[in-house]
């Protein structure tokens, strides 16, 4: 029977789209995956950061508020309609805090007080800190996006590709918040090898979103599943538009 593994893109709390994610929970409920993973950056924690370093803004807000309401409105209401496994990537973005911590309280560290499976309780949560690079199925590698020397592109799918290229595995990620899906064969004779990149989108209500400036990024909202049966694992990216999520015969209206 084949496994589906669905992947929760880059949330970015508190700038999560609200009614985009109760949607994806409505679809777990639905679906009921044998697996969950969070690709990263599940955390935004803006105030330490090099945005905010210098500014009024570095002193502004609270990663712990920040942590236990994401935990009360993210996390739990996730546990709530699922009890399966749960693994998260750490992000460019949920590191923050620690970072910080590490360059400019130098003294103070180590400590895991700041790392955010302390800060999300995760151990509490039955919630698996992932390695950077989590053998997900046969064949293919999650990752965040932001190591491993990836070069960006700004064509969707294309980053993960050149992540897939660089690595030798089909990689799936998240990081550029846009949906893509993208391979490259080669061969000689018959005999070929098809590597794939899959990029997974973001949920963030992008009106939140400070840097922006009111800019529109090119930013497409989805998210994925894996379905794996024996060595044949298949990616799929499940948009969210119209106010809708459909994928084969489920249908959630936002």
């Amino acid at each position: 029977m084949a496994k589906q593994i669905l992947i929760i893109p880059d949330s970015h709390w508190p700038d999560t789209d609200m009614r985009v994610f109760k949607g994806v929970l409505r679809f777990i409920q639905e679906v009921e995956p044998d697996e969950i993973v969070h690709i990263g950056d599940l955390m935004d924690y803006p105030q330490p950061s090099r945005w905010t370093k210098g500014t009024r803004e570095e002193f502004e807000g609270n990663i712990f508020e920040d942590s236990e309401e994401a935990v009360k409105k993210f996390l739990t209401p996730l546990r709530d309609v699922y009890d399966g496994p749960i693994g998260v990537h750490e992000g460019n973005h949920d590191l923050r805090a620690r970072a910080y911590g590490e360059k400019y309280a130098p003294a103070l560290w180590p400590n895991e007080f700041f790392h955010m499976e302390s800060l999300l309780h995760f151990e509490d949560m039955g919630i698996n800190m992932l390695p950077d690079f989590y053998n997900i199925a046969p064949g293919w590698l999650s990752t965040h996006g932001h190591l491993g020397g990836i070069r960006l592109n700004q064509n969707a799918g294309n980053t993960a590709l050149n992540a897939a290229k660089r690595i030798g595995k089909n990689i799936i990620m998240g990081h550029t918040h846009r949906a893509g899906i993208t391979s490259y064969t080669t061969g000689l004779a018959g005999e070929t090898n098809t590597l794939t990149g899959v990029e997974v989108g973001h949920i963030m209500d992008t009106k939140k979103v400070t840097y922006l400036k009111g800019a529109t990024g090119n930013w497409q909202k989805a998210f994925g599943m894996l379905t794996v049966e024996g060595q044949t694992v298949v990616p799929t990216l499940i948009p969210i538009s119209a106010g809708r999520i459909i994928w084969k015969d489920v249908t959630i209206k936002l």
